[in-house]
């Protein structure tokens, strides 16, 4: 008699910001327990180490199933994890039933009981001093998509080593689930007022407040809903909200707030004469932009202007962390102002990890995420939209004359990006063979010099270059050029699609 052989389990596997799969294929609510099961073995070995740092008497066992909790789910000086969700399709059933696997484990849990931006989750984590934060949102990526993010002790992305750590000890013990107790998200109030509180002393809201324009603010139906808006009752600023309402498969196109995805944020910022659109991602931890001309700003020209408006008008000093994909313009700027230039792998996690250990002013990637000191060392689509906005109304120009400016002091730089399909070994394989033996020209351009950092870089005589980059999330080759021309930008993005069709 043959035994039927047992299903294979889904292996899981962090990218650059968690675990993302797709909904009903391998997100699945066995797959979030398991999941959850192992970030809650982590939490509590990362609780046993540093009692023995502290050298006391480690006085119960940690594992899946320990001593009967107390009344409030958790154990007698058990971890706090701070749990939140966004609107994806089940994302509040995905989110209690990590929270329950969570309070199986003895993890005192206080979980949202409303959507919210991811960094408010940050600024719980660390304003409820938890020893660590799970968000369930698959951030920018389709509609099909949900994750499982892990945020650490102090508001900002896990390490790698941490979900590292996670990934080897998924399938260590069976989920155990738990009664997570009832009323904590009222605990979560004073964070929530807290967050509003440190982003309103950030910016400068009385003089946006009393800046004659209107702006239109578009979330994507995703987490950001009217947050922003929210700052700004009174005064004589509009400021106008699309897109505001829960939509789980986000009218049809992905919550990244790029070009491709932006239109009718581009038709009412002209149809209102608006002084710029402002956009956030699914879970509200990266910006987007449109001046005031209906076109799309990529984050090769946003980041500088904040960059500028921090370093010149607010006078602010520390380094400057680029990841492998942002501009040449930002590292010139801060040159230009004594600033340190640091360059990481695309994945803001790099960006926090300098963040928490140098004096770090700028850290920004170029899918939208940027952190600012004085800030949690996270992505804060919130706190960022506005800052922007701060340095727009601060110059008294519209967008596209503060790119302008940007060029003529720094030099002109032309961003674009392409996506293309490809399975992950097969993208791994291309990019990998590129770094080995590189082209000697592309477009009819020599190529100077070939970086390896987080992917393969092909540097020209210019600084022009084109980034050949496998996603960490998603099913995807990303081609990424920065040129000093739009034509040569597209000249290179179209070689370096041609290229990949030939392998």
């Amino acid at each position: 008699m043959t035994r039927a052989r047992a299903p294979e389990r889904t292996p899981i596997r962090f990218g650059t910001d968690g675990w993302r799969a797709v909904i009903a294929h391998e997100f699945t609510f066995a797959n979030v327990e398991r999941v959850a099961q192992a970030y809650a073995l982590h939490v509590l070995s990362e609780r046993d180490a540093a009692r023995a740092d502290r050298k006391e008497k480690q006085t119960e066992k940690t594992g899946a199933r320990v001593a009967p909790p107390g009344a409030d789910g958790s154990q007698p000086g058990a971890p706090l994890v701070v749990v939140g969700y966004d609107r994806r399709f089940l994302s509040e059933q995905f989110a209690a039933r990590a929270a329950e696997v969570l309070a199986g484990n003895g993890v005192a849990v206080e979980m949202f009981d409303a959507d919210v931006p991811t960094p408010v989750v940050s600024w719980a984590v660390r304003d409820r001093k938890a020893s660590g934060g799970v968000v369930i949102t698959a951030s920018h990526n389709p509609a099909e998509f949900n994750g499982f993010k892990i945020k650490a002790a102090w508001g900002g992305s896990a390490t790698p080593e941490t979900t590292r750590a996670v990934e080897t000890l998924v399938d260590a013990q069976a989920p155990a689930r738990g009664e997570r107790r009832r009323g904590t998200a009222a605990r979560l109030a004073p964070s929530v007022a807290s967050y509003r509180k440190q982003i309103s002393s950030y910016v400068d809201l009385e003089r946006m407040r009393a800046a004659r324009a209107h702006v239109v603010v578009d979330p994507i139906h995703g987490a950001g809903g009217r947050w922003v808006e929210s700052f700004f009752a009174g005064g004589s600023l509009e400021v106008e909200t699309i897109r505001a309402e829960r939509d789980p498969v986000f009218g049809g196109v992905a919550p990244e707030p790029i070009d491709r995805n932006l239109a009718p944020l581009k038709e009412r910022v002209r149809q209102t004469g608006a002084l710029v659109g402002l956009a956030t991602d699914g879970d509200a931890d990266r910006l987007g932009a449109v001046s005031e001309l209906g076109e799309t700003m990529t984050m090769h020209e946003v980041v500088p202007v904040v960059l500028l408006h921090l370093a010149r008008e607010r006078k602010m000093t520390g380094g400057v962390v680029r990841t492998f994909s942002q501009s040449v313009l930002t590292k010139r700027i801060a040159e230009a102002h004594g600033l340190k230039v640091y360059e990481t792998p695309v994945g803001f996690k790099y960006v926090a990890d300098l963040m928490l250990r140098e004096d770090i002013l700028v850290g920004a990637e170029e899918s939208g995420g940027i952190g600012v000191k004085g800030h949690i060392p996270e992505r804060d689509g919130i706190l960022n939209s506005l800052l922007f906005l701060e340095a727009i109304i601060s110059a008294g120009k519209a967008p596209s004359e503060l790119v302008k400016a940007v060029h003529r002091e720094f030099g002109e730089f032309y961003y674009g990006r392409r996506d293309l399909r490809y399975e992950v070994s097969r993208g791994l394989e291309l990019v990998g063979g590129l770094a080995q033996q590189p082209p000697q020209k592309i477009a009819g351009y020599e190529v100077a010099s070939v970086e390896r950092l987080d992917g393969t870089k092909l540097i020209f005589a210019d600084e022009s270059w084109l980034l050949f980059r496998q996603s960490g999330t998603e099913p995807l080759l990303r081609i990424y050029s920065e040129a000093t021309s739009t034509a040569k930008r597209d000249a290179l993005l179209e070689a370096g699609g041609e290229l990949a069709d030939q392998k």
